[in-house]
């Protein structure tokens, strides 16, 4: 289907290759996000109505939970439409908002589990000063710093997008509208598209895992000097969930690019299910890693649903 240029209507495609396994594929997008939707709004509300959790490591945990929902909300249920009515069509500003929070989301998770590397950094590193610095109104400015930063980065990406003239296909082989994706199909110079994203990505993305990757240096360097072995085994504990969510955010993408640097020798549809796991896994795994690795919420969410359970 050849459109004139300037075209305002994309048709995303799904799962390209795999068009007719689609019903079969949408069986676990379906389940990891119900699991997403059910297993963050518990954290989140948990972490806001539970007194004892009102800690910095709970409130960026529910600052996660809160950004998990918006990733998978963002991108699942189109997706879903796509697998089941074959409902692909978006406009360009539905593909352009479905870019500004796709990328924002990520982004501002990329701060959070930066902000909670610090957090671990303080508690186990300077604990005498952990309040101190940690304070309510720390959280909050660190909170508003990851919004801005996300939404400052990410809002040039939709002006980018919507400055561009399309005059080839508009069928995106794809389930949901990603920026270079989109940027590929217009019948323009995009240089400034690929740098700005690339930008965005070395300034954000990649310098939160380095900080994280040299916070955790010195993290592990002072839980392996703890004289207690209780201590040693409750830091090891907070430490490991952390460490799980971050395998969780950045595995998946470091596998999408290696896909991508050896794209001729990749099918395409495993671009679209490793860029679909990105979107997926850290939703659904973030709160069921977290209320199983720490006793805090796990006490808690057993309470409130047997507290629950009483009243029916």
């Amino acid at each position: 289907m050849m459109t004139h240029p300037g075209h305002s209507l994309f048709i995303l495609l799904g799962i390209p290759g795999l068009e007719d396994q689609h019903t079969w594929i949408s069986l676990p997008f379906l389940l990891f996000y119900l699991v997403a939707v059910l297993g963050n709004s518990l954290l989140v509300f948990i972490i806001m109505t539970e007194r004892s959790l009102h800690e910095p490591m709970y409130f960026f945990l529910c600052m996660l939970g809160v950004a998990d929902l918006i990733l998978s909300t963002t991108t699942v249920p189109k997706a879903l439409a796509i697998f089941w009515f074959h409902a692909g069509e978006i406009s360009l500003d539905g593909c352009v908002t479905q870019i500004f929070f796709i990328h924002a989301t990520f982004i501002a998770e990329s701060g959070i589990l930066l902000a909670m590397a610090f957090d671990r950094y303080v508690a186990i590193c300077d604990p005498l000063c952990y309040t101190t610095v940690l304070s309510r109104a720390v959280i909050i400015r660190v909170g508003l710093a990851v919004v801005l930063r996300s939404f400052s980065v990410i809002l040039p990406d939709v002006f980018l997008v919507k400055r561009l003239p399309f005059c080839h296909s508009n069928m995106l082989p794809h389930t949901y509208c990603e920026h270079m994706a989109v940027a590929k199909f217009a019948c323009a110079d995009i240089r400034v598209n690929v740098w700005y994203g690339l930008s965005v990505l070395l300034s954000t993305v990649v310098v939160d895992a380095l900080l994280i990757l040299v916070s955790y240096i010195f993290i592990l360097n002072a839980v392996f000097q703890l004289p207690s072995r209780g201590a040693l085994q409750k830091a090891l504990g907070t430490c490991g969930s952390h460490l799980g969510v971050i395998s969780m955010f950045y595995l998946p993408g470091i596998f999408t690019i290696i896909a991508q640097r050896f794209e001729h020798h990749v099918p395409p549809y495993i671009h679209i299910l490793l860029a679909n796991v990105c979107m997926l896994a850290p939703p659904m795994l973030n709160p069921i890693i977290y209320g199983v690795k720490t006793r805090q919420i796990r006490e808690c969410v057993v309470s409130t649903l047997s507290s629950q359970w009483k009243l029916c």
